[in-house]
């Protein structure tokens, strides 16, 4: 009987020429003098009223699919608006699969190909249309179909471009087509991404940023920033852009780091022009990126351009203390600290406290106050901070080894370096296997001559860095010739310069020379200075007259001292006529010195 009933109710619809859903009935002709009219929202609006997916629905669109509307043939069209229109209705209601099944309806193709730019009912069809099929994409991505849905959102796009073959402008464009093209273009990558098609989300980052999609300046920021992050950890190289995408004249980055860099540094540029909202997310990511390049004085340049009030004066003097820090600025970074760390800022911040004692703790006459910074940071990790008070103890440690070395006599020498060692052995219990931990104490026992403790601490931080680190081989070297076991000493250089790479054989080298003269091996010695003098000019000539190394920064190799080694060594021979030709190479490069006075006054 329901059958029967249901079969009487379309015949009559028929008929009459009207449909009805959810008790709601429409006259075809309502619709038909609105589209004549060009009509469409008023259309659409009646549309929306009461529809959902059932028996109805589907008499509605056979009857919408049946409208012949003259000379315009709009048929077609208008079924594939009521399916997008009804497919949108039921994902908003949470219905993804029933809208599933509604979009699979809509043929794109064949509707795009009576969609033209320039009529407003073709844009508002075309609006229709490819929401419809953005939102099919927006269902198989809930439904974790995503290569399925980073295709039909490439669909979509491919279909602008169609339509607006030379990109989109302002005054061609509906906003209800212009948000269904900026939704498409930030949601293609992100579908390639979910569907691990790495390659692919490259390519749609870069297409959106690439091609005239009209976006707004928040969406395109967004685009700009998730591109960035990608590129920063995506593990994915993706090369410079493509050679049509560049721009003659414009700069073009080498690698992904420096792409990021580029995008997050136009990000800024718009938050300092006020054409997008500050996004602190944007600064964290730029400091990571240029902390990986050591490009520090880069980032406190836009930190400086920042408008007052972005970021708090601490948090700022801190970050820019940070950065001249890793530049080397230690002086002006520490000069940051000391207004932050003022009674009447923040005296007791953490981070900063622990800052203030490293720097502290590089220099001689910086050790006193370094302490100071020192304790105070112990006496504050407490609660969740508890974890730093093992940092502090080592700070103190450090802090208290330097102010020792300046000491007015030698109790007091005596007093502070055994307060240094008890700081690090504190420090230790924190942090069992702190390389860097392990390594202070081996330097603390040399310099006051417990060498069986030094070697022994030497030995297990070769153990724990794998003998990766070229200063513990040092060390152990060191240690060994302070033993006056000159052989073996000798040894353990020769495996570490196995182990080490050809540009950070410097000091290694140095070394060796100096234990080969020690054994009375002059010409062995002199064989070695050459190769050592071999490598520093060659790299003075590729990395230039100043070359920070990455594990050794306070002890370079330079080329003056190069030939200030070998005029001592050929002096020690008699070998005049050599040592003048080094003593002229060194005065070249450093003309006022010391040592070299001394040396020639011997000659």
């Amino acid at each position: 009987m329901a059958d029967d009933d249901t079969h009487n109710q379309s015949q009559e619809c028929t008929t009459v020429r009207e449909f009805c859903a959810n008790g709601v009935c429409m006259k075809t002709t309502d619709v038909e003098a609105k589209l004549d009219e060009g009509n469409i929202q008023e259309a659409e609006s009646s549309l929306r009223e009461g529809l959902s997916l059932n028996f109805e629905v589907c008499l509605l669109c056979f009857l919408l699919d049946d409208l012949k509307l003259g000379e315009f043939e709009f048929d077609c069209l208008v079924l594939k608006e009521a399916r997008a229109l009804l497919g949108r209705l039921e994902y908003q209601r949470g219905n993804v699969e029933g809208a599933l099944r509604v979009f699979d309806g809509i043929d794109l193709q064949a509707a795009i190909q009576r969609l033209q730019p320039s009529p407003a009912v073709s844009q508002h069809a075309a609006s229709l249309v490819l929401e419809g099929v953005y939102l099919k994409a927006k269902s198989l991505q809930k439904l974790g179909r995503f290569t399925e849905a980073a295709q039909d959102c490439t669909n979509v796009l491919d279909a602008v471009g169609r339509i607006f073959p030379q990109g989109i402008l302002n005054v061609q464009v509906e906003n209800r087509l212009q948000e269904t093209v900026s939704q498409a273009v930030e949601l293609l990558p992100e579908l390639w991404k979910q569907a691990d098609n790495y390659q692919e989300a490259m390519s749609a980052y870069r297409r959106a940023l690439l091609h005239l999609w009209n976006l707004n300046n928040d969406c395109c920021a967004r685009i700009q920033k998730a591109f960035a992050v990608f590129l920063l950890h995506s593990g994915l190289e993706a090369g410079p852009p493509s050679l049509g995408a560049q721009i003659d004249g414009a700069y073009v980055p080498k690698n992904n780091l420096e792409e990021a860099i580029l995008l997050l540094m136009v990000l800024m540029r718009k938050i300092q022009q006020g054409m997008i909202q500050w996004d602190p997310s944007v600064m964290d990511h730029l400091m990571y990126a240029l902390s990986v390049c050591s490009q520090t004085p880069v980032l406190s340049k836009q930190l400086e351009e920042l408008k007052p009030g972005v970021f708090h004066r601490i948090d700022r003097w801190n970050i820019l203390a940070l950065c001249c820090s890793g530049a080397g600025q230690n002086k002006a970074a520490l000069n940051l600290l000391r207004k932050s760390l003022h009674k009447h800022e923040r005296p007791d911040d953490l981070t900063a406290l622990l800052l203030a004692a490293k720097i502290c703790s590089e220099d001689f006459y910086l050790a006193a106050e370094g302490v100071a910074y020192a304790q105070r940071a112990i006496d504050n990790a407490q609660g969740v901070d508890g974890h730093l008070k093992g940092v502090g103890l080592r700070m103190l440690g450090l802090c208290l080894g330097k102010q020792a070395k300046v000491s007015s006599s030698d109790f007091e020498r005596s007093r502070i370096q055994s307060e240094a060692l008890k700081s690090l052995d504190a420090a230790i219990s924190f942090e069992q296997d702190n390389a860097d931990i392990i390594f202070e104490l081996g330097v603390q026992y040399a310099e006051q001559r417990n060498l069986n403790a030094a070697l022994r601490y030497a030995k297990k931080y070769i153990d724990v860095t794998g003998g990766s680190v070229l200063k513990g081989w040092r060390l152990l070297a060191l240690i060994l010739s302070a033993q006056q076991r000159f052989s073996e000493a000798e040894l353990v250089t020769d495996a570490a310069l196995d182990e080490t790479a050809k540009w950070d054989q410097g000091p290694l080298l140095r070394l060796k020379a100096k234990l080969q003269i020690s054994q009375s091996r002059p010409m062995d010695a002199i064989e070695t200075y050459r190769y050592l003098l071999a490598l520093v000019q060659a790299q003075r000539k590729s990395f230039g007259p100043v070359r920070i190394d990455s594990q050794v920064e306070d002890d370079k190799v330079k080329e003056f001292e190069v030939w200030h080694g070998l005029a001592n060594l050929y002096s020690s021979l008699s070998h005049w006529k050599d040592v003048e030709i080094c003593l002229k190479k060194a005065r070249e490069m450093k003309q006022y010195s010391a040592e070299l006075l001394h040396t020639e006054g011997k000659i």
